[in-house]
């Protein structure tokens, strides 16, 4: 199975996770100083929001998988259309490891597709703190403000 993913930037963290919770009826999965995230089940969205943007609003959308196998497959088909492709691999961000690829839409809407791992103590692993922010190695946009820690140079974020 698939879940699509959205990421938002707030500025109010509890605001925000108050109005979400009861939107969706349900308390957040995980909770975190600077982020929060709904596992919701119908429909089935991994719905994310956090405080570490440039900007409220859409950081990036995408497709979670349940296995490998759908990972590989929608990475071979971004291939096989000739999309830009920022293939991270295993990569620790937003308090989880994930396998995860990122393609670009024509607007410069970052897609993330990814398989998550397993949960991490602190936002990025790498750089050991929770303050620290996720930088994949090469931009994901055309013209556009980057999304959610994404950066020109570094490691990967969700």
């Amino acid at each position: 199975m698939k879940r699509f993913h959205v990421h938002l930037h707030v500025d109010d963290l509890a605001k925000s996770i108050a109005f979400y919770n009861r939107l969706f009826d349900a308390a957040p999965t995980r909770s975190e100083a600077d982020y929060a995230k709904w596992m919701i089940e119908d429909p089935p969205v991994n719905f994310a929001i956090s405080t570490r943007g440039h900007a409220s609003g859409i950081d990036h959308l995408g497709i979670q998988t349940d296995d490998a196998g759908e990972l590989a497959a929608m990475k071979s088909r971004a291939g096989a259309a000739d999309l830009a492709l920022l293939d991270e691999g295993e990569t620790t961000c937003c308090y989880a490891r994930s396998e995860k690829h990122w393609v670009t839409d024509p607007q410069g809407i970052a897609w993330e597709h990814f398989h998550t791992l397993g949960d991490i103590p602190v936002f990025n692993e790498a750089a050991g703190t929770a303050a620290a922010s996720c930088e994949p190695k090469a931009p994901v946009t055309r013209g556009k403000p980057l999304p959610f820690g994404v950066k020109s140079s570094g490691s990967g974020c969700c």
